[in-house]
């Protein structure tokens, strides 16, 4: 019988040949894999990631306010920008090759922040500014009437539709660069480019959170499966099953510390999930990833904070 992340696998190939790919793949997860809903636990994983970035703003920084941010990978619900914007950040910008988002999300997310507000949650995650959330109640009273861009000016959000290894942001203008489980869906000669854009648009003094995601994303859809499946396949049969509207590039905590030495980018701290290696060792891992320790392999998700000289 044919598992259900090959199912996943098959339709998502088939969606990358086709016009609007991503706006089809919105609609299969939606209707089928429905995994694009803003639901309490996706806002708190995010939350929890903006907590991290504040956190590692606060750690690694010279101490200035927060004012300027970046965030890679835009995704469907703005939930870490409107995190910095209730922390008090100034000029919020999210890139992402794909407008993903739209009013209905805005007004979404908005009304979550609130109730996550409202049941005492929020200041569990954020240190908050009470004038930027008593600012965003009433945004949320009228924003149903509001289009897509009066939103997110409101929210002091500018979305940049477009590739990240050009960005029309001046030289070390940003204070923070952040993403969420996107750098393990970027090939490493197009991660490698964006990462030389952050060196460049980072003030000194300022800081880099990203969190990566090192596991098989099948596996998130398709329990019968190890996180560590996709480390089975050799570069060529991987081919086959990636697809470019959801694509993974395997790399693993090694590869992503080449790209930073190569970007120029120290690496201050790593926060690193060891992972499974029990898991690891019931899958017969290809001869390509067998250059890294077990553990090396196993690592399963990760932050990397770098400040800026």
């Amino acid at each position: 019988m044919i598992k259900k992340w090959m199912l996943k696998a098959i339709v998502q190939k088939t969606i990358s040949f086709l016009p609007y790919s991503q706006h089809l793949n919105y609609f299969f997860q939606k209707h089928v894999t429905r995994g694009v809903f803003l639901s309490e636990t996706y806002l708190e994983d995010r939350l929890e990631h903006a907590r991290n970035h504040i956190g590692a703003w606060e750690r690694h920084s010279d101490g200035a306010p927060l004012r300027q941010t970046l965030e890679l990978g835009a995704g469907w619900y703005p939930v870490v920008p409107v995190a910095l914007f209730l922390y008090g950040a100034e000029h919020i910008r999210t890139v992402d090759i794909t407008l993903l988002t739209n009013t209905r999300h805005l007004q979404t997310t908005i009304g979550k922040m609130l109730d996550c507000a409202d049941q005492g949650k929020l200041g569990q995650f954020i240190q908050f500014k009470p004038e930027r959330l008593e600012q965003l109640r009433k945004l949320a009273e009228r924003c149903s009437t509001m289009s897509f861009e009066a939103i997110a000016e409101a929210l002091h959000i500018e979305y940049l539709v477009q590739d990240a290894r050009q960005l029309p942001v001046e030289t070390g203008a940003i204070d923070l660069v952040h993403s969420n489980n996107t750098f393990e869906h970027i090939y490493p000669e197009i991660l490698s480019g964006i990462l030389q854009e952050f060196a460049r648009i980072v003030r000194p003094g300022g800081v880099q959170s990203h969190f990566i995601d090192l596991s098989d994303h099948f596996a998130h859809f398709d329990h019968s499966i190890s996180i560590y499946n996709f480390l089975c396949f050799s570069p060529a049969a991987w081919r086959w099953i990636d697809n470019s509207v959801q694509p993974l590039n395997r790399l693993r905590i090694p590869d992503y510390r080449e790209l930073y030495r190569i970007a120029g980018i120290p690496i201050s701290e790593e926060q690193l999930r060891p992972g499974d290696v029990d898991a690891l060792q019931s899958v017969s891992v290809h001869a390509v990833f067998q250059k890294f320790t077990e553990a090396e392999n196993a690592v399963s998700h990760g932050y990397f904070f770098s400040k800026t000289s």
